[in-house]
């Protein structure tokens, strides 16, 4: 196993800073996950929309697909790699839930965020595999 992830560090070293947008999503998704609960604005046409979820969706979507992306310009995107990052995605969802639960003041626990982080998770996998098909086939050679 040792080898194995020494030979694939060495092969990543180079895309590194393909990891950059990933690591600034998260960071950013972070901050807003935890921000107490009177920083957020309460406007209340957006709860009629339900805007939080849709936010929820789309930052989790934007996670697995950035995730997602160096593997895919690197040409070593699977399905199964892709399946691993959602998961992974999902578990910080549902971390972030309980959380905001037992330690963030002026937040709540909502079993429909942990749904909105799925759902954006199993769109962020969709799009990235749909996106390295796509690459594959363009720089497919003729």
């Amino acid at each position: 196993m040792r080898p194995f992830l020494l030979y694939f560090c060495a092969q990543m070293r180079l895309k590194r800073i393909l990891f950059i947008p990933a690591i600034a999503w998260f960071i950013i998704a972070s901050i807003l996950f935890f921000l107490p609960g009177e920083d957020i604005p309460e406007v209340s046409f957006l709860d009629l929309i339900y805007f939080d979820k849709w936010v929820h969706t789309g930052l989790f979507a934007g996670l697995v697909f950035l995730s997602a992306l160096p593997f895919i310009k690197a040409g070593k995107c699977t399905a199964k790699l892709v399946i691993k990052i959602s998961i992974l995605f999902i578990l910080y969802g549902v971390c972030v839930e309980f959380i905001q639960k037992f330690l963030d003041e002026g937040r709540s626990f909502d079993y429909t965020d942990m749904i909105a982080d799925a759902v954006g998770c199993v769109i962020g996998s969709v799009f990235s595999k749909w996106v390295a098909r796509k690459t594959a086939e363009k720089n497919k050679p003729l």
